[in-house]
C-alpha cells in the first residue's frame, strides 16, 4: 500500500498556507475540486456542464462532516484559492451553496445539491490510499466526465492513473538521512545550507528567503489571533478556546498594540520554567484553535500538526535569546521542512495511513531538527534530534472525536512541540556516535507500525478516544 517517492520535494510542499482544519480532508479535497475543474476548463467542458456529483471514500467519508470535507469540495468547486479566501467568503460560499443548490465558477452556475450530490461511502475504501474522492461532471448531453483523486497528507493530491513526473535535478539529491549525513560530510555543509542549494533548482535565493519568512508571517498570525480570541470551537464538542486564557494571565497587565509589540513583551519578560512550558503549548494550542474554526495556518507538515513548529520556533526567538533573527527562522524552517521530506519520502505524513505519528510525530521531528541546528548543533546531532523525536511518538494514533480536528488534536500539539524541545536538548548534549538508533532506522519502524495499525486508528474515529468518549456525533 505504501510507496516510497524518488520525486524531488521542496520545502514549499511541506509547508502550504491554507485554511482548516485538515490537511488532507480540507485542503486535499478543495485542491482535487480545483484540479477537476481545471480538467474541465481545459477540455473546453466547464461551459456544457449542468452538474456536479461528488463522491467520498474511506477516512474522507468516515471524519469528512467534522473535518469539513463538505465545505471544501465546495469551495474547491467555486474555484476558490485557499491561500487567499477570507474566512468570511468560507462560511458565505458554503451557506451559498445549501441555499441555492448551486455553485458559480467562471461565470457557469453548475448544479450542486450538497444533500444529494455529495455522497458519503464510509464502508467503502479505494485501493491506492484511504482518502478517496471522486468527481462527476454531468454535461448537457447526459455524458458525464469521471475523475478519482486521493489526499495522501499534508495537502498532497494524486490523480488516479497519474504518473510520476521526471524529477528536478538537485544539486544533493537524497532518498535517505545516510545521503544527507554524507553530502555534508563531504562538502562541509551544514543541513540549511544543503536545503537552500536544493531550493535553488525551483527558486532563486532572494525568493526563497522571502517566501520562507511569508510561512513565517503567517504562523506567527495564527499564533497571534489564536492568542487574542476566546469562545467556543464549532462542533458538537463545545470545546472552550484556552490559548487566549494563558495568554492573558502569562503577559498579564503588558500592553501592547501589535504582534511585533506582544513578541518583544514576551521576550523581555523574566519567565520561571513552569511559564516557559505553559508558553510553548499556549503558542501551539493558539494555532490548533485557529486550524479547528477554519482559520489560516501553515501545513507544517499537516494541518492537525501545524501548531508545533510555529510553537518551537517562538521558544528558540523569545526563550533562547534568539530575538527577531530573520536569517534563523529561515535557516530553522529549511532545516524542518528537509527532515519532513525526509519521512515523505519514506513513510507518510498521513495520518489516513500511519496514525497521529505521521503528523505530530513527523512535525516533532522536523521542528526538534530545526532548533538544534540554531542552537548550534552540526548536522548528526540534528539527524539524532529529529530521530529522538520521533523514537518517542512511534506507534501514536488517531482517533479524533466526532471526527474534529479537536480533541486529541489540540493537546497532542503541546506535546509535540515539548518532545521536540526535549529531544534537541539531548541532541546537543550528545555524541552521535554513540545513538543506537538511526533517523533512517526510525523511519523505516515508523513506516512498518503504519502497515501493521489496525485501521481504527488510522483518522476514521473508529476506535480510541473516539470510540470511548460519548458524543452526538449526528450533530457533527
Amino acid at each position: 500500500m505504501f510507496k516510497e517517492t524518488s520525486q524531488a520535494i521542496s520545502v514549499f510542499d511541506l509547508f502550504k498556507i491554507g485554511i482548516g482544519p485538515s490537511s488532507s480532508h480540507t485542503l486535499g479535497p478543495w485542491k482535487a475540486a480545483r484540479e477537476f475543474i481545471s480538467v474541465l476548463r481545459e477540455q473546453e467542458l466547464l461551459q456544457k456542464t449542468t452538474k456536479f456529483k461528488v463522491e467520498l471514500y474511506g477516512s474522507l467519508a468516515l471524519t469528512g462532516k467534522g473535518h469539513g470535507t463538505d465545505k471544501a469540495i465546495c469551495l474547491g468547486l467555486f474555484d476558490k484559492d485557499p491561500k487567499t479566501i477570507s474566512k468570511e467568503a468560507v462560511s458565505e460560499l458554503f451557506d451559498e451553496a445549501l441555499r441555492t443548490h448551486k455553485v458559480s465558477v467562471s461565470g457557469y452556475e453548475i448544479e450542486f445539491h450538497l444533500e444529494e450530490d455529495l455522497t458519503f461511502f464510509d464502508e467503502e475504501a479505494l485501493p491506492f490510499h484511504p482518502n478517496g474522492v471522486t468527481f462527476e461532471a454531468v454535461l448537457e448531453d447526459d455524458q458525464t466526465i469521471r475523475e478519482t483523486y486521493y489526499s495522501v497528507g499534508g495537502g498532497f493530491v494524486v490523480q488516479e492513473g497519474e504518473t510520476e513526473e521526471e524529477s528536478q535535478n538537485l544539486k544533493f539529491p537524497f532518498q535517505t538521512a545516510e545521503d544527507i549525513a554524507k553530502h555534508c560530510s563531504e562538502h562541509s555543509l551544514k543541513i540549511s545550507e544543503l536545503a537552500f542549494q536544493n531550493e535553488l533548482s525551483w527558486n532563486d535565493g532572494e525568493s526563497i528567503r522571502q517566501q520562507l519568512l511569508q510561512i513565517w508571517e503567517v504562523m506567527r498570525s495564527s499564533v497571534y489571533n489564536g492568542c487574542h480570541t476566546p469562545g467556543v470551537l464549532p462542533g458538537p464538542l463545545q470545546v472552550k478556546r484556552r490559548a487566549q486564557t494563558f495568554n492573558k494571565r502569562l503577559i498579564q497587565d503588558e500592553d501592547y498594540q501589535s504582534i511585533d509589540e506582544w513578541l518583544d513583551t514576551i521576550c523581555m519578560g523574566d519567565y520561571s520554567f513552569s511559564e516557559i512550558i505553559k508558553w510553548i503549548s499556549c503558542f501551539a494550542m493558539a494555532v490548533n484553535e485557529e486550524n479547528a474554526d477554519f482559520g489560516r495556518i501553515v501545513t507544517s507538515p499537516t494541518n492537525g500538526s501545524a501548531g508545533v513548529i510555529p510553537a518551537v520556533l517562538l521558544y528558540l526567538l523569545c526563550f533562547e535569546d534568539a530575538g527577531p533573527d530573520n536569517e534563523m527562522i529561515v535557516e530553522f524552517l529549511l532545516v524542518a521542512g528537509l527532515i519532513g521530506i525526509l519521512f515523505k519520502k519514506g513513510a507518510t505524513i498521513s495520518a489516513a495511513m500511519g496514525g497521529c505519528q505521521a503528523e505530530i510525530g513527523v512535525s516533532s521531528a522536523m521542528a526538534a531538527a530545526g532548533l538544534t541546528e540554531c542552537l548550534g548543533g552540526n548536522f548528526s546531532q540534528v539527524l539524532m534530534a529529529a530521530e529522538i523525536a520521533m523514537e518517542h511518538h512511534l506507534g501514536l494514533t488517531c482517533d479524533p472525536i466526532a471526527g474534529l480536528v479537536q480533541v486529541p488534536c489540540i493537546e497532542r500539539n503541546t506535546m509535540g512541540a515539548t518532545k521536540a524541545i526535549t529531544a534537541s536538548k539531548l541532541a546537543l548534549d550528545s555524541n552521535p556516535t554513540d545513538a543506537k538508533v538511526s533517523v533512517d532506522e526510525v523511519i523505516k519502524t515508523m513506516l512498518q507500525t503504519a502497515e501493521e495499525m489496525n485501521k481504527n486508528y488510522k483518522e476514521t474515529s473508529q476506535g480510541g478516544l473516539a470510540v470511548n468518549v460519548s458524543v452526538k456525533v449526528s450533530e457533527c
